[in-house]
């Protein structure tokens, strides 16, 4: 079964998107504009990205001496795909864009992830420019943002430091006023930001004439300190190049250096940089006749102090990004070992009986796909992938609910985000992993070699656990925060939608046994959730985050399987048994793995956490 048809059933059978055009926003679509967005980017991803795969993972970037180099496959990539209007797809009529569902958006996008997801398809740029959409000045809106929805500019996000990782609060770029053209700038408060930036993804190329980086930093206090914690971090725009008010490049390069590559595992198409800010390399001198020239020029967005919060705009997008881009990748590998094990004789059938196994050499041999243990393996990669893609959609509808529905439901869509957003990010990105590794068995040999794609697959997926914050910092975020903000009722509300889910099911024969799974499953998720604060202890409760991130994750795939199912339950063509299948799979193989996961939750165990430095 090809993806297209996949995202057909999911966006409208399961999830309805045509009933969006019934929205003021969405009045101008149907299935046919919708269907036309897909058959575009089918084409181009097909056309400009797939055959290209290889090459941008073999031909990695690298430094000329005085520019980054990437294969010309990648900017032919990139101009058809801002050809395309995707980047302001989702944006305003009278700024260019096409006004479309973000669920569309994201259907569409699957295709590029899949296709060659380090090529990449904007998804940075995507959420620079919407994070100046609903922050930034009208000045930085006009000149930034709408650039990049054009795809003239692109964008990154410049958080993690060498010293500091994925703890924000111990960044150390400085930003200092200006001197006189603080206040002065139509652009925004004017600062000189000093320091050093890690892990920034597209921070280097010519794919486009500038590159704006949106990028955290300190205000140093009246004493010159920089203030400690979050609360003390601002966010700045810094144009590679610097820019006037009407958008034309001014032609002086901005203080923002390129300090190394960072080779990596996978994604070896996209660049990945080490960027040095007002080293002094560019000096830039401005109309502020007390200022040296050292530092890079950077504008205030919205308030100081607040600038982790402005940026969780992009990074909560970025979750949802790198899931599906985890979901693609798997998928990309479940596609490729189906292919093979179709096509791969190997063993023959077993017979026998009275507990003796006979294998008769005389006969031909099947092809693999006929042995019990492929279809296995099989299984589980459709469960994995076929599953997260439906969560990743629902979360995408869930996003045009919080724009466009009414207030209650928006509230509602919001607090469902708020507790769905860790598991769409890190779900996919541990199980379409798994789904890789597969994958990679089913090939056998030949899966360790380059002669098949399955390998890189798995090198590209490895990231997703890490980037966009790790695994780690996702559990303790799910845990810490999102099961216990506003007094749990975004918890609430997500049982509540289980518990319906399994009322529509209990109904159907079929699916009354798996109705009653979700529901002992969801009991044992909260009552673990009660047990692991029962102490009032952050320390105990925190220590098994992980695990219970793996249970509350698998509670949620098997609650999605469950309403996928039960919409069309009647329907029996191959596409439906396959997918019946494979939700009996999670119910039989997946979910009956939380309990040994909420365990240690539920006892607070303390293994881990007690253990000395010296014992390893």
């Amino acid at each position: 079964m090809s993806l297209r048809s996949t995202l057909d059933f999911l966006l409208y059978d399961w999830l309805n998107v045509s009933g969006l055009q019934e929205r003021p926003r969405f009045t101008d679509h149907s299935r046919e504009t919708f269907d036309a967005v897909l058959d575009t980017c089918e084409r181009i991803a097909r056309e400009k990205y797939a055959p290209f795969n290889r090459l941008v993972d073999t031909q990695e970037p690298h430094f000329d001496g005085e520019k980054v180099v990437l294969p010309q496959a990648t900017h032919d990539a990139h101009q058809a795909y801002a050809a395309s209007g995707m980047l302001s797809a989702a944006q305003d009529y009278d700024i260019g864009g096409m006004q479309l569902p973000y669920t569309v958006e994201a259907a569409a996008n699957t295709f590029f992830a899949m296709a060659s997801v380090s090529m990449g398809s904007g998804m940075l740029t995507v959420g620079n420019a919407n994070l100046l959409m609903a922050h930034g000045s009208s000045l930085q809106k006009e000149i930034f943002a709408l650039n990049e929805f054009s795809g003239r500019w692109s964008g990154t996000m410049c958080l993690s430091e060498p010293q500091a990782g994925s703890s924000l609060s111990d960044v150390m770029t400085r930003a200092t006023p200006d001197g006189d053209a603080f206040a002065a700038d139509p652009l925004g408060a004017r600062y000189r930001l000093k320091g050093n930036k890690m892990w920034i993804s597209a921070g280097e190329h010519e794919l486009t004439e500038n590159i704006i980086h949106l990028v955290l930093a300190k205000i140093p206090g009246p004493d010159g300190k920089l203030i400690p914690g979050v609360k003390g971090i601002s966010l700045f725009v810094v144009p590679k190049k610097l820019v006037n008010l009407k958008g034309d490049l001014t032609g002086d390069r901005n203080d923002v250096a390129l300090a190394g590559l960072n080779h990596k595992c996978g994604w070896r198409g996209t660049t990945n940089t080490l960027l040095n800010f007002g080293e002094g390399k560019f000096p830039v001198q401005t109309d502020n006749t007390h200022c040296d020239g050292s530092g890079a020029i950077g504008y205030l967005v919205g308030e100081p102090g607040r600038g982790l919060g402005y940026m969780f705009h992009m990074m909560n997008e970025a979750r949802i990004g790198v899931g599906l881009a985890a979901t693609m990748l798997g998928m990309a590998g479940y596609e490729a070992s189906l292919n093979y094990a179709k096509n791969r004789p190997q063993g023959r059938p077993v017979a026998g009986g009275s507990q003796k196994v006979v294998k008769d050499a005389a006969q031909s041999q099947v092809r693999i796909i006929e042995h019990a243990d492929i279809k296995r393996m099989l299984l589980a990669q459709k469960s994995y992938c076929e599953g997260a893609l439906a969560l990743a959609l629902y979360c995408a509808k869930l996003v045009d609910e919080q724009h466009t529905g009414t207030p209650e439901s928006a509230n509602e869509a919001r607090l469902l985000l708020e507790v769905l957003t860790p598991i769409a990010k890190s779900w996919p990105s541990e199980w379409c992993l798994e789904a890789n590794s597969l994958a990679i068995q089913i090939h056998g040999g030949y899966g360790y070699t380059r002669d098949f794609p399955v390998e890189q697959y798995w090198r590209d997926n490895r990231l997703n656990m890490i980037h966009e914050g790790t695994h780690g910092i996702q559990a303790m975020d799910l845990l810490g925060r999102k099961v216990l903000m506003e007094e749990g009722r975004g918890l609430e509300l997500l049982a509540t939608r289980m518990r319906d889910t399994a009322d529509l099911a209990m109904s159907q024969p079929a699916l009354a046994a798996h109705a009653k799974s979700l529901n002992t499953a969801l009991q044992k998720v909260v009552a673990a959730t009660q047990m692991a604060w029962s102490s009032g202890q952050p320390q105990e409760a925190l220590a098994n985050a992980v695990p219970y991130l793996q249970a509350f994750g698998h509670l949620v795939l098997s609650w999605v399987w469950l309403d996928v199912l039960a919409s069309s339950v009647s329907n029996n063509s191959p596409a439906q048994v396959g997918r019946r299948a494979a939700g009996q799979f999670f119910f039989h193989y997946e979910l009956p793995k939380i309990d040994a996961w909420l365990q240690v939750v539920s006892a607070r165990d303390m293994t881990c956490a007690n253990l000395s430095e010296e014992a390893f």
